[in-house]
């Protein structure tokens, strides 16, 4: 293997650990910063969780689209662009005022973080050989685990040592470093032929997604009786069948639903779902309970929390050398029952 092929899967790798560790390194951090955040801007914490759906419907939005535009403008470009945009994002995060500007900024950081995660996944299908991408799986795996592991610990320190504003002021020195990396070291790569973008396809998603997430986030607070909610939600669902049917009758759909009506596709999607509301929704609710229920600093909280990664670390180790004998399906069984008991026996903690 040549010089020139090595050197460049050293630094795709490089540049899409960056990515990865700022994104899940952000999430934990802002999952402990919520409570600081409703005392910061005067609101219940219930209401800070748009500064959390804010980005992940953004996030939802352009990720599908991130893949069409990564082809047709070049992967470098779209990369260097996505983590320019998560990068000033963060930084004016920072310095919101209020958190109707918190929730824009965050809107505007998913939009750049929902491109670098599929496009930086596509430098990677195309830099490493098939043979090569198990072993180097192994590698970039630790980006998913370092980001959530130092998450709440990271986030705690900053917010009561510091400001809860260094909770997203931490992503820039990391994302100007892969910037700089990847300005001068990647190199550009563009489909010859990346067909249509299907424009409609991305309205009706956009939308469907954000009226519906805005029914469910602000429902509970405003009351599912609230003319607003109602509206908005019964304009999520709407939409959002009509972009099924419209995915569906195209050729060249953003989303191609049709991998649905592979068995096996449909399964591991449909557990995947629950087991990560359900893994992922404990973890946004443990920090609000300890800090404004239980009155714990942002870095006991963040404390607290941070024995989850040890069980995400272990339990990774242990199925990697199962899975050959055992298989998928009894290993998924096993998780989510205990996901379930673990969310029951938390529900029975009182104050």
């Amino acid at each position: 293997m040549s010089r020139y092929t090595a050197d460049q899967r050293y630094i795709v790798a490089a540049v899409y650990v960056a990515a990865m560790l700022m994104n899940t390194l952000d999430s934990t951090i802002v999952n402990v910063a919520l409570a600081t955040l409703g005392r910061e801007f005067d609101v219940p914490p219930v209401t800070t969780e748009a500064v959390v759906v804010g980005y992940l419907v953004s996030l939802a939005v352009f990720i599908p689209a991130s893949g069409w535009l990564g082809d047709r403008f070049g992967t470098k470009r779209v990369f260097l662009s996505a983590l320019a945009v998560f990068v000033i994002a963060s930084a004016l995060c920072g310095l919101a005022q209020s958190l109707e500007q918190l929730v824009a900024f965050r809107v505007l950081q998913g939009a750049g973080g929902g491109m670098l995660t599929p496009v930086g996944m596509a430098m990677l299908f195309r830099t490493f050989p098939p043979r090569e991408r198990i072993a180097v799986s192994r590698i970039l795996i630790f980006a998913t685990i370092i980001g959530p592991a130092s998450g709440p610990i990271v986030g705690g320190l900053l917010i009561e040592h510091l400001s809860w504003r260094w909770a997203f002021y931490v992503n820039v020195p990391v994302g100007v470093i892969a910037f700089l990396i990847g300005l001068f070291f990647l190199h550009e790569h563009r489909e010859p032929d990346p067909g249509g973008f299907d424009l409609p396809g991305f309205a009706l998603g956009g939308i469907g997604l954000a009226t519906a997430m805005f029914a469910l986030s602000e429902g509970p607070g405003r009351g599912w009786d609230d003319l607003a909610i109602r509206a908005s939600g019964m304009v999520g669902i709407v939409t959002l069948v009509v972009f099924v049917f419209h995915e569906l009758r195209i050729s060249d759909p953003m989303v191609d639903l049709r991998l649905l009506g592979n068995h096996l596709f449909r399964s591991t999607q449909l557990v995947s779902f629950f087991g990560a509301a359900a893994f992922v929704g404990i973890l946004f609710l443990i920090p609000l309970f300890l800090q404004t229920l239980r009155g714990f600093s942002p870095l006991n909280a963040g404390l607290t929390t941070f024995p989850e990664a040890i069980g995400v670390v272990t339990s990774t180790q242990i199925v990697a050398r199962l899975y050959p004998r055992v298989g998928p399906r009894r290993l998924m069984m096993f998780g989510l029952v205990v996901v379930a008991v673990s969310a029951v026996l938390i529900a029975e903690i009182g104050l």
